[in-house]
């Protein structure tokens, strides 16, 4: 009798150790085969999604073998470890174990999008709306109900976003995407107002994004940006006209066919600097870090002018007859490769502007010559 439990003792340890040495080799095939692929695929969990789940959905899909191993070997190894939504990049020779790794790293694709400095708002809702990845809630509402739908109620939308590269996942929405871009714009703000020289002549931050807007649109080299700011301070503060076209271009809207005339600086509204004085009373396009420090922190001097040389930089003068003079040569006997910024598509000059003023097409940078008011 004992010779008989001994020997089916002796049996069951042969066959534990048989199915452990089984088990065993079953989960390191598992994990070690290689997916069924011929190209590169993405494998999108969605929120919510379980390991269980997408092993016997990729099991299902043909892509591997034996789920249940799988399974187990997360239960027992990850089991409380979440596994991120997203997509992710399978490519030939990627094994299962290979695949769990990227799970627990939570190596999902990004995909990313660029504001650029000096888009308007209608170009930022145009950039996200032709943008596949991400999620479209917005296409058909007004700027104002966008507004709404960011939590911003009754906040004008121009200039209000930063322009930057922005990563994300599939999946993220216009909205969550716009809120990340306005927040950015509000720390970058607040930083940069934390910053400002004593002297700035601003009585709160939306008025400095607003002079960042204006430098933002008439630099066309970067190291100018002080300079220009400049300018426009020192012409606030004696209380000269801005007369910068930008604004006049910006509140002609699409209107705006590339010429800017004398009839649209004579024009009426409120972002035509030619009529009205001080600032806009909104930005007029989005702004970097670099033009919002300039408008906060101008470069000192005493130019009161500045027109495009025709190589993306200006000329800054003192008074109206040097100014004079470098319109002259600068706008009124223009080289063949002139440019008033770094890379545009230089345009005829408009019959509309008679000789002697300030050319105004097609260099909307150039301030008309005007005597301090």
């Amino acid at each position: 009798m004992i010779r008989k439990l001994v020997l089916l003792l002796q049996i069951s340890l042969v066959s534990a150790a048989l199915l452990v040495g089984f088990s065993a080799w079953k989960l390191d095939s598992a994990l070690k085969q290689p997916l069924k692929l011929s190209q590169e695929q993405l494998l999108d969990v969605p929120a919510g999604a379980t390991p269980t789940g997408t092993f016997n959905r990729l099991e299902a899909d043909g892509v591997l073998d034996d789920a249940f191993w799988l399974r187990l070997y997360w239960r027992f190894n990850l089991e409380g470890q979440p596994l991120h939504s997203g997509e992710y990049r399978m490519n030939p020779g990627l094994t299962a174990e290979g695949l769990i790794g990227l799970w627990q790293r939570g190596e999902v694709v990004q995909y990313s999008l660029t504001l650029v400095e000096g888009w308007n708002f209608r170009q930022v809702r145009m950039a996200l709306a032709k943008h596949e990845k991400i999620v479209q809630t917005l296409p058909g509402l007004t700027d104002s109900e966008v507004m709404e739908k960011l939590g911003h109620p009754g906040v004008f939308p121009e200039g209000r976003f930063f322009p930057d590269t922005y990563r994300f996942v599939r999946g993220m929405t216009d909205v969550e995407f716009l809120k990340k871009a306005y927040d950015r714009l509000d720390d970058v703000l607040a930083q940069e107002w934390s910053k400002r020289a004593a002297d700035a002549p601003y009585t709160d931050p939306y008025q400095a994004l607003i002079m960042a807007s204006l430098v933002e649109k008439e630099t066309g080299v970067p190291q100018e940006r002080g300079q220009i700011a400049g300018v426009f301070v020192r012409r606030m503060k004696i209380g000269m006209l801005l007369q910068t076209d930008p604004t006049v271009i910006y509140g002609l809207g699409e209107r705006y066919n590339g010429k800017l005339t004398r009839a649209h600086l004579k024009e009426a509204n409120p972002y035509n600097t030619y009529m009205i004085a001080g600032l806009p009373p909104t930005p007029i396009a989005m702004v970097g870090r670099e033009a919002i420090h300039a408008a906060l922190n101008p470069a000192p001097g005493s130019s009161l002018y500045f027109v495009a040389r025709g190589d993306g930089s200006h000329i800054f003068s003192d008074n109206l007859d040097a100014h004079n003079a470098a319109v002259r040569e600068f706008q009124l006997k223009r080289r063949a490769d002139y440019r008033s910024s770094p890379a545009p598509v230089v345009k005829p000059l408009d019959d509309a502007a008679p000789p002697g003023d300030a050319p105004i097409e097609p260099a909307p940078d150039t301030i008309v010559p005007q005597s301090p008011q």
